[in-house]
């Protein structure tokens, strides 16, 4: 028997587990990232399960966009909003200038305390800076018709800005000489910023809603298409991504706006009520699929269900994968206390004055600021980084940084958004 056949019946454990398990969690003021998170510290530690940063890098970056570009179809699907909703005025700040301010003072912290390049400093806030749709599904929107301001600006935020920090990525990359950025930066600006930027966000808005129109129209009109929501998920995922990266621009961006545009497809065709549950209407799945009343609130609900699903096993790989990294580094006090520094005083100083300006209440300000949830996003930036030849000292550091960062907020989020969201709502409530 091989080594291999002993991980069917330990895999097939650990996923009934999850199962058996889901309940007591929810619960519990821990999470199922935080269980992952040990199991990988521990297989690792047993020997079960090693992985080496430098020689299975390629394949780690692969597992962790795949991971990260599923969570961004499903962060746009879930938002069901138009665009010139006033909700969107604090997720398009918080993608932008609050990410901005990250990323520079992340870099300025790493200059003043532990002397690093100005390339590398970059590159460290640019991988930190962007907050996790993987990891966050506690505090993102609950259904589409959740129009909490928290939650929306939260699951906005993260759709965005996976993608938005790309540039910055470009720009340390740049400055370590890994990167062409032009002269007086005129390529970067052109390239990296308008034209990747820009790109993604509209290959994935047409595709996405050329695809959801064309598919609608096929099975309202000449009952086709019905049964493939797996397959058209999968496809326009691939194809916005696809295309966005081959045309240079920001597949993460695309792929996010392809499941905003699916959306917004819906919306325009059933109006702005939103829709019932489907599962609560009558008719069988085929004659829902078909019926032109529910044709694309039915399209809308199955292509999201099936990737909840794939984001499920995607974060329960990937979140082990960061656990049997965790046993190949060793963190010290500083890079403790860089990730408290980060949680506690960067984040605050770069989304709080946005929040209340906003019109958010101090506590929804607070909470905002404390849910900046790091995760799968920045651990792709991060073997993105090593891939692209960033090596010595630099990557060393990156590595313990953000692996210190990503454990740090998968126990110290996943202990308080149990009981915060919970008064939340109860709070909330008339």
């Amino acid at each position: 028997m091989s080594q291999f056949q002993y991980w069917y019946p330990l895999i097939g454990i650990m996923l009934l587990l999850v199962v058996l398990g889901s309940a007591t969690v929810k619960r519990a003021p821990i999470s199922m990232a935080m269980v992952y998170l040990l199991l990988g510290w521990t297989f690792a530690r047993l020997g079960w399960f090693t992985l080496d940063p430098v020689q299975h890098g390629k394949i780690l970056e692969v597992l962790a966009e795949i991971a990260v570009i599923v969570s961004l179809f499903s962060a746009g699907l879930k938002l069901r909003k138009p665009l010139q909703s006033r909700l969107w005025r604090l997720p398009l700040i918080l993608a932008s200038v609050s990410m901005v301010m990250t990323v520079a003072l992340v870099a300025v912290v790493s200059i003043l305390l532990f002397d690093l390049p100005l390339g590398v400093a970059v590159l460290l806030g640019a991988i930190l800076a962007p907050t996790d749709p993987v990891l966050a599904s506690e505090v993102q929107v609950s259904d589409p018709g959740d129009a909490d301001r928290l939650r929306f600006s939260l699951t906005g935020e993260a759709g965005l800005n996976d993608g938005a920090a790309f540039p910055f990525v470009m720009l340390g990359l740049g400055l370590i000489g890994l990167h062409k950025l032009g002269e007086a930066t005129w390529r970067w600006w052109a390239m990296d910023v308008f034209w990747a930027v820009g790109g993604g966000l509209v290959i994935g808005l047409l595709l996405g809603k050329a695809v959801g129109r064309v598919v609608v129209y096929l099975r309202s009109r000449h009952l086709e298409t019905v049964g493939y929501d797996d397959f058209l998920a999968l496809g326009l995922i691939a194809t916005s991504y696809g295309v966005a990266v081959a045309v240079h621009a920001y597949g993460f961006l695309a792929v996010f706006t392809a499941g905003l545009a699916l959306r917004i497809v819906e919306r325009t065709m059933t109006g702005k009520e939103v829709p019932p549950d489907m599962s609560q209407v009558n008719g069988t799945a085929e004659q829902l699929a078909s019926d032109e009343q529910h044709a694309p609130a039915f399209l809308a609900a199955a292509v999201l269900s099936f990737n909840e699903q794939l984001e499920r096993v995607s974060q329960l790989a990937l979140v082990l994968v960061t656990g049997a990294l965790l046993s190949t580094v060793e963190f010290s006090w500083p890079v403790i206390g860089f990730a408290l520094l980060l949680f506690l005083v960067i984040r605050p100083l770069s989304v709080a004055p946005f929040a209340l300006a906003s019109g958010m209440s101090k506590r929804q300000a607070a909470m905002v600021s404390w849910f900046g949830i790091r995760g799968i996003g920045s651990l792709y930036y991060l073997f993105y980084a090593i891939n692209q030849g960033v090596t010595g000292e630099g990557a060393h550091w990156m590595m313990q940084v953000v692996l210190c960062v990503i454990a740090a907020s998968i126990i110290l989020h996943g202990i308080s958004v149990t009981p915060m969201m919970r008064h939340y709502a109860k709070d909330a409530a008339p």
